[in-house]
């Protein structure tokens, strides 16, 4: 199986639009920081205390990557899931629309056996069915069209393959609409039943919500 080539694809084809916080992680210091939120964030999230470590545990228990395996991390900031991914031996495409958080992930992690690559899944002309795995991050959240990106992540998945996200669901909570407003952040905050009808074909085989964040586990049918 050969690797894709790095490439720089056209991230914004007419038609296509950027939130707020899509167009803040292209700034370079919002890449500085961003792996130093990471490592809060989800305590934040949960109401207590939910280290990265756990995170990883959590991952490697549901997913168990193996060696060999091709995975695509989609919206990889910094390359968090892309790094777990490298440790178990697996080969990976780490995607971002940021090349800023692209740059910032290759320091982070520059002994790692990480393809990194600028483009964006919504729009992706990588081949069907060519990834074993596909790892979202919360990108759920911020991408402009999530039906658009879901449908991405899983035209690229084999047969048998399997589907990781991690995303804050709705709750019609005050601060979250405040987040969907356009100059907020234009986030989303997808119901999971909504992001399950968005994966025909798909079976949940996993789902732990834990405070305000939501871990799931999709198979593609075989």
């Amino acid at each position: 199986m050969d690797r894709p080539a790095q490439r720089k694809e056209n991230l914004n084809p007419a038609g296509t639009e950027l939130t707020a916080a899509q167009r803040s992680n292209l700034w370079p210091l919002t890449a500085r920081g961003y792996t130093a939120w990471r490592r809060v964030s989800l305590t934040m999230l949960a109401g207590h205390s939910f280290p990265l470590e756990r995170e990883a545990r959590l991952f490697r228990a549901l997913c168990a990557p193996r060696p060999g395996e091709w995975w695509l991390d989609a919206g990889t900031s910094t390359g968090y899931y892309a790094a777990l991914l490298a440790d178990a031996g697996c080969r990976v495409l780490a995607a971002d629309l940021s090349p800023a958080m692209l740059a910032q992930a290759a320091r982070e992690h520059p002994n790692a056996a990480i393809d990194w690559a600028v483009l964006n899944v919504e729009h992706s002309d990588l081949p069907d069915a060519r990834f074993d795995g596909v790892t979202v991050g919360a990108t759920l959240n911020e991408t402009h069209d999530p039906a658009r990106f879901l449908r991405g992540a899983a035209r690229v998945l084999r047969p048998g393959g399997q589907l990781w996200l991690m995303y804050v669901p709705r709750t019609a909570g005050p601060l979250q609409r405040v987040l969907a407003q356009p100059a907020a952040g234009g986030l989303t905050f997808p119901d999971p039943a909504w992001v399950a009808r968005q994966l025909p074909g798909f079976t949940l085989t996993d789902g732990l919500t834990v405070g305000a964040v939501r871990f799931e586990r999709h198979v593609r049918g075989v």
